[in-house]
């Protein structure tokens, strides 16, 4: 049996005091002043507008009966349906799904995309699940978050723990409760073979190497030559790395769950990735140096590449980052009060709500090619992506300059500005 529950009760606001989320709202509260913004909306978009938390009972392989804990937060929907992530991991709660729901609102706005922002997980080691067991799990989450979602409503996609396998089991559960017929538009990051898009599954980190070339650019740098550091080498890094190894860039340090690698003559990427498929991790590349993950934050080179995590960089390793430039990768990998001290040291943040939005982007674009029933070419798909993030990139680098504010600061307010336009021609809290 599900349990919907609607947190926005004053009286029961714990949700909402998650560091990530207050992290985010640090950020919004600073650049809502900047900009002036409309005190109601404001109000309005300091808090998510539906949270729904679903128990789901699994039968597992055993034929015990398991029962998990997911969520789905649908934070705004001013600028088109919900959109983000499903994630699978064993830390998920609530708090830190409104986090991540919030900071997609703002993202997708500042990207300027069509689309709301949402996200969704269930607390679960998914590394300890049969694939049975995986695909039980993920069906009657479906089902019990089904009547939220849909391709005009909210339009899931893969995250942290889930793929396009998922998303497959999500499309086809969520059809056949609609009525059988296929519907590829309720999720992204499918299969192509099942509706998904061309260039999807590398998009956020073509997207974080497109960001981190224009970020070279304004700082008089180039992505040939300079030394790269990538935390997290999952799909993310693991495409950062290829792209930035095939323009030339040395890559010296890239991380995950095993541990990290270190050459300061730049590691072999293409030999890395054979490596993790061979052996589950990085750890033992040879003709490489270990290191730990928070090692590989602070080692010397021109651009760091956080691409794992919420929370990397805080006041605890700040003063200790060397890199020049860093593009996050992750959502959230740097904190607010970091962020100061990495600005005022001189350093160079392109922030999450840019550089990472490759994938969302990408899943923009898989969803239009559902709707239409008209799918594009690889090269067309990455050709719009660069267009739209670099557009992206040099409103809020020219709003940077304007307000003399850092990049992150500015990218929250220009996601404000166009959230509060919205708001205020639809009619919602004028003053």
């Amino acid at each position: 049996m599900s349990q919907h529950q609607n947190n926005l009760n004053p009286d029961s606001e714990a949700h909402l005091n998650g560091p990530l989320f207050q992290n985010a709202l640090t950020t919004f509260d600073e650049a809502a002043k900047i900009i002036n913004c409309d005190p109601n909306v404001a109000a309005r978009l300091r808090k998510p507008r539906r949270s729904l938390t679903v128990s789901i009972p699994v039968r597992m392989d055993d034929y015990s009966v398991k029962v998990f804990t997911g969520y789905r937060v649908q934070y705004n929907s001013t600028l088109g349906p919900y959109k983000g992530g499903i994630r699978f991991h064993q830390n998920v709660d609530l708090p830190e799904v409104v986090g991540l729901a919030a900071l997609m609102t703002f993202k997708n706005s500042v990207l300027g995309l069509p689309l709301g922002g949402a996200k969704g997980g269930v607390c679960v080691d998914p590394t300890r699940l049969s694939r049975t067991e995986k695909q039980n799990l993920t069906r009657r989450y479906t089902s019990e978050i089904s009547a939220f979602v849909g391709p005009t409503k909210d339009i899931p996609a893969p995250d942290v723990g889930t793929d396009p396998q998922t998303m497959a089991w999500f499309m086809d559960t969520y059809s056949q409760e609609q009525g059988g017929y296929a519907q590829p538009g309720v999720v992204t990051g499918k299969p192509v073979e099942i509706g998904g898009s061309l260039g999807r599954n590398h998009a956020t980190g073509l997207g974080v190497i497109y960001v981190c070339e224009r970020a070279m650019e304004v700082n008089q740098m180039q992505m040939a030559g300079a030394r790269i550091a990538i935390q997290g080498f999952g799909n993310v890094g693991s495409f950062a790395a290829k792209f930035a190894h095939e323009r030339g860039a040395r890559v010296v340090a890239v991380s995950d769950v095993t541990g990290g690698i270190f050459n300061g003559d730049g590691l072999n990427i293409p030999e890395v990735i054979e490596h993790v498929k061979q052996n589950k991790g990085v750890k033992g590349f040879p003709g490489s140096q270990t290191m730990t993950n928070e090692e590989l934050l602070e080692v010397e080179c021109d651009a760091l590449l956080p691409c794992a995590l919420e929370g990397q960089i805080d006041t605890h390793n700040a003063e200790r980052i060397k890199a020049k430039i860093i593009i996050e990768g992750a959502n959230g990998p740097v904190t607010n009060l970091a962020t100061k001290i990495l600005v005022a040291n001189g350093k160079f943040i392109a922030p999450d709500t840019i550089a990472n939005g490759g994938g969302v982007i990408v899943s923009y674009f898989e969803w239009v090619q559902d709707i239409m029933s008209f799918f594009w070419e690889e090269a067309d798909v990455d050709a719009k992506l660069k267009g739209i993030i670099l557009k992206a990139f040099d409103n809020v680098y020219k709003f940077k300059l304007e307000k003399n504010i850092d990049m992150r600061t500015a990218a929250m307010a220009a996601s404000i500005s166009r959230l509060e336009k919205a708001m205020l021609l639809r009619g919602l809290y004028p003053r």
